[in-house]
């Protein structure tokens, strides 16, 4: 049956019977009669774009779409839609996705596999940082270093497709997934993503852009509607993606939710007109796991992979709205072209061949739904020396956000309070599902829940960490674990030089209600009392040093002008080595160079909030009226003062900028047409005024003419400088085309703005402007 869901521009069958996945209706009359439906909607819609575009051999993809479409130019129309369904759920395939071998043509199958953060139930592999820890480096190096480690490991398991990236920029504080990406500004997302992205591609694994697109909460998210309107689409939820594209993505998720009245894995605008027509990517794309609501429309509407397989992931009847019965009949009584059938084939074969999966890649060796079956689990071991990577990003996303009379580093302190179960080691570090499903919020925290975790090989604990490293300086180390004996807090804190107070704030994946919150945090506090804690000792405590595991925001109202309280260090999420990395900083053996990828407000008020909780609308919408202005943007259009804002980070020292000066490069034909090559270079110096060693962010900023309607600032621009004390450093940031454009929504493409652009280089969004100039 035809079921236009809300304005939905174009036919979606419902049903989860495979006997009517085919509707026998002309692709043209297709369009035609979405075209009407359309007419006759009064509510938000996604504009219909037929057909799929077809993959394009062009650039780094051409090699592997040429050997791809001379390839399947042997296989039959049946073994080409088999590469396009998953093989169900669960066993006997080996992985959280599989595509099962097709024997009569030699292709070994496909091996998908979470997690963002590592290879996801699997034995002897590492817990790498979040993903918010990585933007909160601002380092591409170290983001590359990642990507490419994590890639390793994912070959080393036999995995093809790792589904990650995550890319949803936190427009909500509360967002449960915002850990798993890269922050709250498009721009650091979109770099975030692109050197991740490189560094896993490089290791010959396939990444996985996702969730395409607005997929920024999880209350409801498999029945929500984002709005979204054209332009802010485009300038800041399409961004990463863009960059993704760029950077040769082999696949991109789609997300559960619908976009404009639409759901993602069926949405023609958006996957066949901007993913794959605007953006020209050649790869996959694919659902998220039972997140394609149909069988034909989501077929025409883009979508090359049906993951994993079945309509419902929960009821696993072994039903398919694809599979190859499905897709045969859609082409066998003229619903859709063979022509859709190859292309879908193209496209998964073309990511393989990109990766050079088809030469000695390894057979997947682990079973991610036993663990303990010894026939399928070969217990290899692929964490090779990543330990020391993962420890290095821990210390360098931490972010100093206060630091009195220098109370940090300390300086051989004889007497210490580490209190706080964040902390402490967990107490049920035997389950292997504590922090994938369960959200492990007790003891220290290092990654919020959902399929966006995996399992810790270890996790070293900040006590444990802080004792090791205080033991050459003969300091006493006092611990507490209980958060809510208020009163011994206070007697334990009182006469040490110094106490350590750890605290944390978790969300995850709406797979699990953890301490009453769904996915998304019910609010920014704390958890676990821990704000009242602070208070406690720092009552009786005047060096009161407090630490923050947290998955994002977290509001630090109640004690951060506390004058107790002498410095705050804001850990996130730092992946297994997290202790080691809080010890490194606390010590003074690496000097802080974290910065927010976020905004702390004053106000919860001020923030932009997610769908309330309360909603009980089948298919809520949510709007982003916001537009524009999100995270910093919104604070800098409405003038509200942040307590901490996005970009703000202290030093164990001091730097200086100066000489400011932007360069018009010269060009050839073919740059001057290209919207993303660099046409100016801004030119500065960097120095270190301090007596120790460090790092520094200097960030760049655009003001837009006026006539753009642009927010006040957006970030153009960063680099990470390493600097000895006393010396300084020549830097030199590249402006494009493009980023000096706004999308014009009437032109459909994007246009630079008449009149002149101010460029600020300042050390955090809102602050006053080190440097400026103009172009």
């Amino acid at each position: 049956m035809l079921h236009l869901l809300g304005a939905v521009a174009l036919v979606a069958i419902v049903s989860t019977s495979p006997e009517v996945a085919a509707f026998p209706l002309s692709l043209s009359s297709f369009a035609a009669s979405a075209n009407r439906l359309v007419a006759r909607a009064d509510a938000v819609y996604s504009p219909p774009v037929y057909p799929t575009p077809e993959t394009r051999a062009t650039g780094d993809w051409t090699v592997a779409v040429n050997k791809a479409k001379a390839e399947l130019s042997t296989w039959t129309l049946a073994e080409r839609a088999a590469l396009a369904t998953g093989d169900l759920w669960q066993p006997p395939g080996l992985c959280v996705g599989n595509v099962k071998p097709i024997a009569s043509t030699g292709f070994p199958g496909l091996c998908l596999q979470d997690a963002p953060v590592g290879v996801r139930v699997a034995d002897l592999v590492s817990a790498f940082p979040s993903g918010v820890n990585v933007a909160a480096t601002f380092d591409r190096t170290l983001m590359f270093s990642r990507g490419l480690a994590m890639g390793n490991e994912f070959k080393g398991k036999g995995v093809n497709i790792a589904l990650g990236p995550g890319m949803n920029p936190a427009r909500t504080a509360e967002g449960g997934r915002n850990w798993e990406g890269f922050g709250a500004d498009p721009y650091l997302q979109g770099e975030a993503a692109y050197q991740t992205i490189t560094g896993m591609q490089a290791s010959g694994v396939q990444a996985t852009a996702k969730h395409f697109i607005g997929n920024e909460e999880e209350h409801l998210r498999i029945e929500s509607s984002s709005n979204i309107d054209d332009r802010t689409l485009h300038e800041i939820y399409l961004h990463p993606f863009l960059r993704s594209v760029q950077a040769n993505v082999a696949n991109v998720m789609t997300a559960y939710n619908q976009i404009n009245g639409s759901w993602a894995a069926q949405n023609s605008k958006l996957n066949n007109g901007i993913l794959k027509g605007e953006l020209g990517f050649s790869g996959t794309v694919m659902s998220d796991w039972a997140g394609a609501r149909s069988g034909l429309a989501s077929a025409l509407g883009g979508l090359d992979m049906n993951m994993p397989g079945v309509p419902n992931w929960l009821t696993f009847d072994g039903t398919s709205y694809w599979g190859v019965d499905n897709l045969l009949k859609m082409v066998s009584n003229g619903s859709m072209p063979e022509s859709r059938v190859t292309d879908m084939a193209t496209r998964i074969l073309s990511s393989w061949y990109l990766l050079g999966q088809d030469v000695d890649f390894p057979a997947t060796n682990f079973n991610g739904w036993d663990l303990t079956d010894e026939a399928t689990n070969q217990h290899v071991n692929v964490q090779d020396d990543h330990y020391k990577l993962i420890r290095q990003m821990g210390s360098s996303a931490t972010v100093l956000l206060k630091n009195t009379n220098n109370a940090l580093p300390l300086k051989n302190p004889k007497s210490l309070l580490v209190i706080g179960d964040d902390a402490f080691p967990s107490s049920k570090n035997g389950d292997p599902n504590f922090y994938t499903y369960r959200g492990g919020n007790d003891g220290t925290l290092a990654v919020g829940w959902g399929s966006g975790a995996n399992d810790f090989p270890y996790l070293v604990d900040p006590l444990s960490a802080i004792i090791a490293r205080s033991a050459s300086l003969k300091t006493n180390v006092t611990s507490s674990r209980n958060n809510f004996d208020l009163a011994a807090a206070g007697a334990l804190a009182g006469g040490k030089d110094a106490a350590l107070v750890f605290i944390n704030s978790n969300s995850g994946e709406a797979v699990s209600i953890v301490d009453g919150n769904d996915g998304d945090r019910n609010n920014i506090s704390a958890w676990g009392g821990g704000d009242q804690l602070v208070l406690a000792v720092a009552a009786k405590n005047k060096n009161t040093i407090v630490i923050v595991h947290s998955v994002g925001v977290m509001d630090t109202e109640l004690w951060i002008d506390h004058p107790n309280v002498t410095a705050v260090v804001w850990a996130g999420l730092p992946g297994q080595e997290s202790g080691n990395s809080c010890a490194d900083v606390l010590f003074g053996d690496v000097n802080p160079s974290g910065r927010l990828p976020y905004t702390i407000a004053k106000d919860q008020s001020h923030y932009v909030h997610a769908t309330p909780l309360s909603n009980t609308e089948s298919h809520p919408q949510v709007t982003y009226s916001e537009k524009l202005n999100v995270d910093y943007r919104h604070f800098a259009a409405n003038n509200l003062k942040p307590r901490f804002p996005f970009g703000f980070g202290l030093s164990y020292t001091k730097f200086s900028y100066s000489g400011l000066s932007i360069k018009t490069l010269s060009l050839t034909s073919a740059q001057t047409t290209d919207l993303h090559a660099p046409k100016y270079t801004v030119n500065f110096t960097v120095q270190n005024c301090g007596s120790v060693s460090g790092e520094d962010v200097p960030q760049l900023y655009l003001t837009f003419p006026s006539s753009a309607s642009e927010p006040p600032r957006v970030l153009r621009g960063f680099t990470k400088v390493s600097l000895a004390a006393g010396k300084s450093v020549s830097v030199s940031l590249a402006l494009s085309t493009y980023d000096l454009s706004i999308w014009d929504v009437v032109k459909q493409k994007w246009v630079k703005p008449s009149g002149t652009f101010k460029v600020v280089v300042a050390t955090d969004a809102l602050a006053a402007a080190s440097l400026s100039g103009s172009i």
